[in-house]
């Protein structure tokens, strides 16, 4: 079981990397602009200010390099190899689809978001902590069909990793915010 909960998550690594990058990357003064022009749906912002060019490229970015250094790791030592579900010989796809497909779905979160009337940055639980994880596994089922299984598995994990590393980053002082 241990093993099978690992393998679901360094398949979703290139995601969780691609989930981080925007935050990362934040002080970077390229592609700044808002994903949606700043143009409202019914009154109200689509996607919102803070979702950016800039982090769609940097977090697309991230999910291929993750993608290419377990393209690398899988075929130089045995133990990357148990950890895959599949062989990474088509990298460049694997890493984009994982890496987009998160974007998109905390795209989609967002979207959302704003119909309800929920600011950015305010709680949206549970799909604050699982929404990237849904878009991952909705584009990287174009080159590989998680099982039921492993999606069950992904959303689970995903759900604590989230948690965990929003609390670290909090006390760290990288975000103002818990979740």
């Amino acid at each position: 079981m241990l093993e099978f909960i690992l393998k679901c998550i360094y398949l979703m690594l290139p995601a969780y990397f691609a989930n981080m990058a925007p935050v990362l990357s934040h002080k970077i003064n390229f592609l700044n602009y808002p994903v949606d022009f700043n143009k409202k749906f019914m009154g109200k912002p689509i996607f919102g200010s803070h979702k950016t060019w800039r982090g769609l490229f940097f977090g697309t970015i991230a999910g291929i390099l993750v993608a290419y250094v377990q393209h690398l790791l899988q075929y130089n030592y045995p133990f990357f190899a148990s950890l895959s579900f599949f062989y990474y010989y088509n990298w460049l796809a694997i890493g984009f689809l994982l890496g987009f497909g998160a974007l998109c779905g905390d795209l989609v979160k967002s979207f959302f978001k704003r119909r309800v009337g929920i600011k950015p940055g305010a709680r949206f639980i549970p799909w604050d902590q699982i929404d990237y994880s849904i878009g991952s596994l909705l584009f990287v089922s174009i080159a590989f069909v998680p099982s039921w299984q492993i999606i069950v598995t992904v959303i689970v994990a995903s759900f604590i990793l989230h948690v965990l590393v929003n609390h670290i980053a909090y006390y760290l002082k990288l975000s103002k915010v818990k979740w």
